[in-house]
């Protein structure tokens, strides 16, 4: 088989004896070398399969074939190519390692996971959200017993900067623990 009349040739080669034939190229690609044909300059896999992986042509060619990759190559268009043969192989590991779904397998089992994911993340907001209203309503009831004793009961802290009682102004004023029994708030805090 003459070099011009490769498979892998993305231009046909003219019948007239006087055309130039394409000049092999110092190193073949890999889907040449795999296959143990003649690369030339027009080789069609030459630009997608370098001849420094190799690998990566030998998994797509076991799952698809020589031929229906370079179909596939021909009909997207020049700007896509370098992704569709990066899709290829990507399709042909995921093929290797789940033959019944493939990427499909892949995709679902990360959508899977990102679903898990998602329920963590609410179960931990609310997690927060729980424990900073029992902050709130421990904060209110040691307002409070302060307001109540008239002794300080407790040390300002960074978290209750009590001056003149302005920290638990907010507390009491909302109403719904002016009336209520201790008993009760402690109820509220561990529920």
């Amino acid at each position: 088989m003459q070099s011009a009349d490769h498979p892998f040739n993305t231009f046909p080669s003219s019948s007239s004896p006087s055309s130039p034939k394409p000049l092999p190229i110092a190193s073949p690609c890999a889907a040449c070398k795999v296959l143990r044909r003649r690369c030339s300059k027009q080789c069609a896999l030459a630009p997608y399969f370098p001849p420094s992986e190799p690998q990566k042509f030998i998994t797509a060619h076991r799952v698809f074939g020589a031929s229906n990759i370079v179909k596939l190559l021909q009909e997207v268009p020049q700007s896509q190519r370098a992704d569709a043969a990066s899709s290829l192989v990507y399709e042909a590991n995921a093929r290797s390692s789940n033959r019944v779904y493939g990427c499909a397998g892949t995709i679902f089992q990360l959508q899977k996971q990102l679903s898990e994911l998602q329920s963590q993340l609410a179960a931990a907001k609310a997690k927060i959200h729980n424990m900073r209203n029992q902050q709130a309503h421990l904060a209110a009831l040691l307002c409070m017993q302060k307001t109540e004793s008239k002794e300080p009961t407790f040390q300002p802290t960074e978290m209750f900067v009590a001056s003149n009682d302005i920290a638990c102004q907010p507390y009491l004023q909302q109403g719904n623990f002016a009336d209520a029994s201790i008993g009760s708030l402690f109820d509220i805090l561990w529920t």
